[in-house]
This record gives C-alpha cells, sequence and structure tokens, in this order.
C-alpha cells in the first residue's frame, strides 16, 4: 500500500512514513493510493466476530508486513482494545424502532478518540523502537484529541508531545484529563484564540521545514492517516450488527473537523456502499451549509455546548475533497488556497452535488441541543452528552425511509456535566478512574496564538 498527498506534490509514501509524517511537506493530507475492498460476504461475518479481529481485518491490507507482522500487528490491536470498559468495545445501545446510539466513549478517557489514539500511541512506539528514533507530536485540540493523546503517549521514552488547546473554550472535565497528566514528556499549551488558530499553529510548525526537521515533528491530530484508519473498524461493526450489507443504514455524526465522518465515507468506498453519512453540526454550522447547499464559508466561531465541534475550518474535508475533485492534487491545492484567502471555497454548488448521494447536513442550536437531552432521557432513560445530542437533533429533521440509523454517541455524558444538568436535572458523575479528577494538581502553559512563540516553547522543551 502506498499513500499520496491530497495535493498532488508531495513523494507517495509506506505507512511507516506516513505515520511519522504526519502532514504532507506540500500541505496536503495522505490518503491510500487505493481503498482496499471488504466483501459483502466479510462484512456479514463481522456481525459474529470481535471486535479486535474486526480491527485486524479492515487495517491490515493498510500496513504493510515491513512494518509489523501478522503476530505484533493482532497483539497490538489486543492490547489497545483490551483497555476499554465494555467488552463490545463499541456497544449498540437501541433507541426505538429505528434509531441505535453506537457508543464511542467506554476507552480510557471516555470519548471515540481513544480508538485511534490507543492504537496510534502504541504504533508510534513499536516504530520508534525498530529504528531507534524519536520524534517530537505536536497537536491542536478542541477538547477530545488532546486527553485521548495524552493519555496514548504520556511515559513514552522515545516521544515529547505538546498538546495546543483554546484557553477557555473546552469543558473542565476535557481541560483537566490533559493538564492534570504530570509526565514529563508532557506539554500542555492554552492558546489565547480559537482552535482553529490552533490547527493553524501546528500547521504552521509543520510547514516550516527547518523547524519541522530540527523537531522531527509528528502529528496526532486526525491529519494523521493512522487516525483516520482505526476509526473505520466501528462503521463496519455497527452496520454488521444491524444487518448490513443488506440492509440499509444511516450514519448520524455530529463532527467538526470532519475526520469521524470521513472514516465513514472511508468505509463506505471500501464496502459499505448502501450507507448515507449525515453530518451533523451545532451552531456552527459550516459543513451543514455546504451539503444543505453548496456554501462553505466562513463565519466567527461561536461558542456552544458541544465545544469540540466549534470549528471553522475542517482540516479532513480536504480528504473529501480530493475524491470531488477526481483526485486532482493540484485542484485542490488551488481550492483550498482560494478558500484560506477569500474565506469561501469556490465552486461549492457543483462540488455539493458531487457529494448529494452520499452525504447531507443538518444542523442542532443551543436549544435543540438541550431539548434532544432532555427528551432522551424522558423517553429512554438515557443520558447523553450534548456532542451526541447534537446527532439526536439531526435525527429528529430527517425520516428513516426504511433505513436503520445509527447516532455515533462520542463521548460519555459525565466530560458534559453542566450541559446535562441544565437538560436534565442529573449531573452525571465521572467513572472511578477519574473520580479524583477535580483534586489533582494542574500543569499548563499560557501562550499568545503566536507561532514563533510557539516553536520557541516547543524547542526550549524539547532540547
Amino acid at each position: 500500500m502506498r499513500y499520496i498527498s491530497t495535493r498532488g506534490a508531495a513523494p507517495a509514501l509506506g505507512f511507516e512514513d506516513v505515520v511519522l509524517t504526519g502532514l504532507a511537506r506540500d500541505g496536503g493530507l495522505y490518503i491510500p493510493k487505493q481503498w482496499s475492498p471488504v466483501s459483502p460476504g466479510d462484512i456479514r461475518a463481522f456481525a459474529g466476530a470481535n471486535y479486535a479481529d474486526t480491527a485486524y481485518r479492515v487495517m491490515r491490507p493498510y500496513i504493510e508486513e515491513a512494518c509489523i507482522g501478522d503476530a505484533a500487528l493482532r497483539t497490538l490491536i489486543g492490547e489497545t482494545y483490551g483497555v476499554f470498559d465494555d467488552a463490545a468495545v463499541a456497544p449498540l445501545r437501541q433507541l426505538d424502532g429505528e434509531t441505535w446510539l453506537l457508543e464511542l466513549f467506554h476507552g480510557p478517557t471516555l470519548a471515540f478518540k481513544d480508538f485511534a489514539l490507543q492504537f496510534l500511541g502504541r504504533m508510534f512506539e513499536h516504530i520508534l523502537a525498530k529504528h531507534d528514533r524519536r520524534i517530537t507530536i505536536v497537536g491542536a485540540t478542541s477538547g477530545d484529541t488532546g486527553s485521548a493523546a495524552i493519555e496514548a503517549c504520556q511515559g513514552r521514552e522515545n516521544l515529547d508531545i505538546f498538546m495546543l488547546h483554546p484557553a477557555g473554550r473546552v469543558s473542565d472535565v476535557q481541560r483537566r484529563q490533559m493538564t492534570t497528566v504530570l509526565a514529563a514528556n508532557v506539554h500542555n499549551i492554552a492558546i489565547s484564540g480559537t482552535f482553529d488558530d490552533c490547527q493553524d499553529l501546528v500547521k504552521g510548525m509543520f510547514n516550516d521545514q527547518p523547524f519541522r526537521d530540527a523537531m522531527s515533528l509528528s502529528a496526532v491530530n486526525s491529519i494523521n492517516w493512522a487516525r483516520v484508519m482505526a476509526q473505520i473498524v466501528y462503521y463496519f461493526t455497527a452496520a454488521a450488527q444491524l444487518g448490513a450489507p443488506g440492509q440499509r443504514i444511516s450514519f448520524v455524526v455530529p463532527t467538526g473537523n470532519f475526520g469521524n465522518v470521513y472514516a465513514g465515507y472511508a468505509a463506505h468506498k471500501m464496502g459499505l456502499t448502501d450507507a448515507k453519512l449525515i453530518v451533523a453540526t451545532n451552531q456552527n454550522d459550516i459543513l451543514t451549509r455546504f451539503f444543505e447547499a453548496g456554501d462553505m464559508s466562513l463565519a466567527p466561531v461561536r461558542p456552544s455546548f458541544s465545544p469540540s465541534m466549534d470549528i471553522q475550518i475542517s482540516s479532513n474535508f480536504e480528504r473529501l475533497l480530493f475524491d470531488l475533485f477526481e483526485r486532482d492534487g493540484a485542484a485542490v491545492a488551488d481550492a483550498i488556497g482560494k478558500f484560506r484567502e477569500t474565506g469561501t471555497l469556490p465552486d461549492g454548488e457543483k462540488l455539493r452535488a458531487a457529494a448529494g448521494s452520499v452525504f447531507s447536513g443538518f444542523r442542532t442550536v443551543e436549544a435543540e441541543t438541550l431539548a434532544a437531552i432532555r427528551e432522551t432521557y424522558q423517553t429512554s432513560g438515557v443520558l447523553v452528552d450534548p456532542h451526541t445530542a447534537v446527532g439526536l437533533g439531526a435525527v429528529r429533521q430527517i425520516s428513516a425511509n426504511g433505513s436503520r440509523r445509527i447516532v455515533l454517541a462520542t463521548a460519555h455524558p459525565a466530560k458534559f456535566p453542566e450541559a446535562v444538568e441544565q437538560a436534565t436535572g442529573i449531573r452525571p458523575t465521572l467513572p472511578a478512574h477519574l473520580a479524583d479528577l477535580f483534586d489533582r494538581e494542574e500543569r499548563c502553559e499560557t501562550l499568545a496564538n503566536d507561532l514563533a512563540a510557539v516553536q520557541t516553547y516547543v524547542r526550549d522543551k524539547v532540547q
């Protein structure tokens, strides 16, 4: 398997180099040169398989054996999902005759990011030990990526991790899950700005080639292909349990940075050809506006009950653009350049029409988010976090039309207790392993939204 950049001007790489490189040197994102097909028979077999076996089957074609052999890969996958607190790893919970929750919060940091980052942390360690290398990981988080990445990377001897989050724009639980990890190789940075500012700073560090090389930079954001790859698995396991192939499935995906729903698109390309992808956004609705009317134009980021989705520039959308532009990297680079220059993606309606057979978009505003939390609890006794509620708000706007709807429950409700309590009067409690979170010491550096200042901080800490 070889990987190519969405902008067409970087060399094709193998899996190991893609993992360690993160962002391509032309500024693009790596994707597989071709998709590895999964047969209808294999999909049916996933319904009775354990999660680790399905993960091996889905991911093996994308990882060359020269990187890691079969037995070692099976062990790594087994260790990854062995730390989840539900034997099914990604269990389905039925809400009504047409709607299920796919619970993706049973990992150590209570969010879907654990599926990829527990795997990626172990894969980093395997590759670095094999080549006797050390790297510096830099990442941006709107809340959940940071804690999941830090949990997966803390204490590992061959890497340092620097995680940028927007100051005051993540929940208290999300912040403390990052800042109370005091391992010597963990560095938290609060940026005076938005998540988009944090993401731009990370990309700025990668695009500074001398700095990138001197620091041996690597990425844990979903710009890293391995993140997306690991998330493909639960689309197959969920669809198989509800009758795929042969049963129409709609995945309702709360998303801001487009990585989670792009993993669903990858599953669609690999074999879930009848699956539809419903993009659910909060009031920061740039993706919904695109899938409604082809309007991808920037607007100010407004804080919400679902902060992990308070994003306007969705990095992983570029991976979809690559297909919408018929894999013309130069066209992607030109479109992204114009978008960043003018704030509007050109040819939006033409691109929307090309995506419309698979994707649709719906927004859930603040009052609707609280209403979805409250009504879900009243009708089913299930507490959901506000991001999952955004997905449930989208469900209320669409007809099933014979499709089974799977809403991705992306985080544990206890990560956002204020919103859940406001909606239901019930304050969800953290699991036992995080019960003392608010008594732990915090460590974090606050920096301005300034690339040079962040680079100086990273360089000083690494040296």
